[in-house]
């Protein structure tokens, strides 16, 4: 495999697939590796490589003008993920300088219809954001709409075990994974410290800081229930604590049997019913996502349920972070934690030689994971161990110890293992329940006759 150039940083056609997705590895296996420091200046400032440089040039097609066209759902180009995205772009086209990148970027749900708008009218951009999950793939590739890779090529990036069954069908890899995320709360120390209260490992525990807080006037959970997924991510979670290594196969069997009589899934969404108005703030199903972030970061609420790409944040205050407490109190469980978004090929692309170039060029450990663990931005789905530096953050260092310390994850959530369709069922079921609109024998008829 001929290299990607290095950065000097100092989910054929696929007609009747068959999804195989997530994993429940051990986790001092999947992310102990997951480690690197440092700043992206220092990162650009050694950007060369001339000799792997015309190596690119030659897979870019000489020096014939190439136009690669992205679809990116990562709007924000200055901060973030869409920082290190267009970093590695703008390093790109440096160092080839017969291409040129156009990048449309989209928030998620204008992303996901246009993306079917593309899909349809047969004109999909060459470089594309996916989401790993059945709910977004499996059609995705059973239309033959992204193209087939090479698996071979990226036996050396470091994808870390289990990271690429979530774009793998028939044993076929149809895109590469972005991040390796994680969920649970961030919190505001020295909110915790003022009232007195300790980081929860219990949910009882959880239900006494919360209460703590709110007799103090303070949000205990900002969350956001506007966009649905996040209440469902926060069940999952739940259901981790209690089936443990089960958690996935129990996720699965429920999804494609529409079988919900474990009685985990009664006793999570209960209690989460029962508790969702201490635990969250008023109105939290008509808060979206930049308003439930605000409320934290601006000190409106004790703690923020979210996932480990907002590990960048960086208000007035000490931020630490902990995953769900154990649900049954047995002291054993699984995190939750996925492999969420990432990049493929479209089938129809005209310069699809050049699109899987810049996509491997991505890839490169040098590159996507190295930078945006360096800028405390998220994890990547690659081992990262040999950017360790030692200067993490405290926010990352809380982030990697909960995971080392964990004994799995729960892989996809159950709001993505079905198809499109059945995706929103339970997103809008489990916003239903928890804000009382429905009683949890509706929600549970909903999921069993949808």
């Amino acid at each position: 495999m001929a290299k990607a150039v290095q950065l000097d940083t100092g989910k054929a056609p696929g007609a009747g697939a068959n999804q195989k997705g997530g994993t429940t590895t051990k986790l001092k296996n999947l992310f102990s590796l997951l480690v690197c420091g440092s700043l992206l200046a220092s990162t650009l400032a050694g950007c060369s490589g001339s000799s792997t440089a015309q190596n690119n040039t030659a897979a870019s097609g000489g020096d014939d003008a190439v136009t690669i066209k992205v679809f990116s759902n990562l709007t924000d180009r200055t901060s973030g993920q869409g920082l290190i995205e267009q970093t590695i772009f703008d390093a790109y086209m440096a160092e080839n300088p017969n291409v040129t990148i156009e990048v449309e970027a989209l928030d998620d749900e204008s992303y996901k219809t246009k993306f079917k708008a593309y899909a349809t009218g047969g004109n999909m951009p060459d470089l594309v954001n996916i989401w790993c999950s059945p709910s977004f793939l499996d059609e995705v590739v059973a239309a033959g709409t992204l193209e087939p890779l090479n698996a071979d090529d990226y036996a050396d990036y470091g994808f870390t075990e289990g990271s690429l069954d979530g774009v793998t069908y028939d044993g076929q890899i149809y895109g590469l994974p972005r991040n390796t995320d994680v969920l649970g709360f961030y919190y505001n120390k020295d909110m915790f410290e003022a009232n007195g209260v300790e980081v929860p490992t219990t949910w009882d525990e959880l239900l006494e800081v919360a209460q703590v807080f709110q007799d103090a006037g303070i949000s205990p959970i900002s969350m956001d229930g506007q966009d649905k997924w996040p209440l469902a991510h926060f069940i999952n979670c739940m259901i981790g604590t209690v089936k443990g290594a089960d958690t996935y196969a129990t996720m699965v069997n429920s999804v494609q049997n529409s079988d919900y009589s474990d009685p985990v899934w009664n006793d999570t969404i209960s209690a989460a019913a029962e508790q969702a108005s201490l635990l969250f703030q008023p109105g939290f199903e008509t808060t979206d996502y930049a308003t439930s972030l605000n409320l934290f970061v601006n000190g409106q609420s004790a703690m923020f349920f979210m996932g480990s790409w907002e590990m960048s944040m960086a208000p007035d205050f000490e931020v630490g972070y902990f995953t769900m407490p154990d649900f049954d109190g047995d002291g054993e469980g699984v995190i939750g934690a996925y492999n969420g978004g990432g990049y493929a090929v479209s089938f129809s692309s005209a310069v699809k030689e050049e699109a899987i170039a810049l996509l491997n060029y991505m890839f490169e450990p040098e590159n996507w994971s190295n930078l945006s663990w360096k800028n405390g931005v998220c994890m990547s789905a690659q081992d990262s161990t040999q950017y360790l530096t030692g200067n993490e953050t405290a926010l990352q260092n809380d982030i990697i110890n909960a995971l080392n310390n964990a004994s799995g994850i729960t892989g996809m959530t159950y709001n993505d293992l079905g198809d499109s369709a059945y995706k929103t069922l339970p997103e809008d079921s489990t916003a239903e329940v928890l804000s009382g609109m429905i009683s949890v024998d509706d929600f549970f008829a909903n999921l069993q006759n949808g």
